[in-house]
């Protein structure tokens, strides 16, 4: 009789991997390595409280995804978050507080949660949110930043708080990324880069994965030029295409081949980079490990959805507890029909989806918009 797939097992197989890979990367800072094997114990103990709430029959995933703002200031072609207005360029209203924040970190926390990445809109717009998560030193977050605000107090506060880690955006070479982002941001990302390699600081970048840009970022130049300036993980994010105009740019399976041989060449030859990328392989996942399998997405307001690629919700943090939102009807729904399984085209199940999650939550069956 074949095992059932257990998808706590992958997650903490797979935070084992991170960890132990990041432990590495640092061993050449002292600093940065000591907070690492600190954090390595932490994590092992929240392994082991996931595992014995799994027992029990409760899932608590390992990651989190927190939108902490709408507000941005940039305007990249084919950004998600402003197709699907969750990014404006009005004056927010309704976010959570940094206390609110604040608390829901606490409990992440105390539910086993390693990873929370912070993401945006930008993020380092929201220094008050910044200060209470620096807090939560059990916790490690990325900060999927642009860039734009690595200054003075930011780099103060990554220097007392190694478990703040900025995963600063590129495209690539200089005219992809001032192409996609803004003409002069290619130029700013690389004086951030800069000053947190003079404050000995680790950082890491993340890299949308298009047709178009897949060659150059996965070839050893990329990797070793950003190696040279510092950078110790690279996430790689596959292309998710918004509009149909842009679904040439989103991998299909022959690429997502080549992605994963080029994953698989890079952890092997530099071993002193962290290699991550999603959403990964979801074939060897049992399917697409959001909507609370291996995560989900609180947005600024305090909705709790399957990841961000897929902004519905049914119930909000702010009016519960993170433990309640994993109870969510449209995660169980989202997962009980089915919706997470490998079989769609571009970088997301869900998005792939989206009428089929979209009817589910309106209180109908996916079945009914397929």
């Amino acid at each position: 009789m074949e095992k059932e797939f257990d998808i706590q097992e992958y997650m903490t197989n797979g935070v084992k991997t991170v960890v132990g890979d990041a432990v590495r990367a640092t061993l050449k800072n002292p600093k940065e390595a000591i907070f690492m094997a600190k954090f390595a114990m932490a994590s092992k103990k929240a392994s082991d409280f996931r595992r014995k709430r799994e027992d029990e029959g409760e899932h608590i995933p390992p990651f989190l995804i927190s939108s902490i703002t709408s507000s941005c200031n940039l305007h990249c072609a084919g950004c998600y978050s402003r197709t699907n207005n969750a990014c404006t360029d009005e004056e927010p209203v309704d976010q959570l507080t940094a206390e609110q924040w604040g608390d829901i970190f606490s409990e992440a926390d105390d539910l086993g949660i390693s990873f929370i990445l912070l993401a945006g809109g930008e993020p380092l717009i929201r220094w008050d949110v910044m200060q209470e998560a620096a807090k939560h030193e059990n916790i490690l977050f990325p900060i999927f930043t642009n860039g734009f605000f690595v200054h003075d107090k930011y780099l103060k506060l990554f220097d007392e708080h190694r478990n703040m880690i900025p995963i600063i955006s590129i495209e690539g070479d200089r005219e992809k990324t001032d192409s996609r982002r803004g003409e002069g941001v290619y130029d700013r990302v690389m004086q951030s880069m800069e000053s947190l390699k003079e404050n000995g600081l680790i950082f890491g970048v993340s890299v949308t994965v298009t047709t178009e840009n897949m060659k150059e970022v996965y070839s050893r130049e990329f990797t070793d030029k950003l190696a040279d300036l510092g950078c110790k993980a690279v996430i790689y994010v596959e292309f998710v295409p918004v509009t149909e105009e842009a679904a040439h740019l989103a991998p299909g399976e022959k690429e997502r081949e080549e992605m994963q041989e080029s994953i698989s060449r890079l952890r092997e030859e530099q071993p002193e980079m962290v290699f991550i990328a999603f959403p990964g392989d979801e074939k060897s996942s049992g399917g697409c490990v959001a909507a609370g399998r291996g995560f989900f997405h609180i947005n600024s307001h305090g909705g709790a959805e399957p990841c961000p690629f897929s902004p519905y919700s049914d119930i909000n943090v702010a009016e519960t507890s993170l433990r309640e939102a994993l109870k969510s009807p449209l995660f169980y729904q989202v997962q009980d029909q089915g919706l997470l399984l490998d079989d769609h085209a571009g970088g997301c199940t869900l998005f792939a989806k989206k009428e089929m999650v979209e009817a589910i939550a309106r209180g109908e069956s996916a079945k009914e918009s397929a």
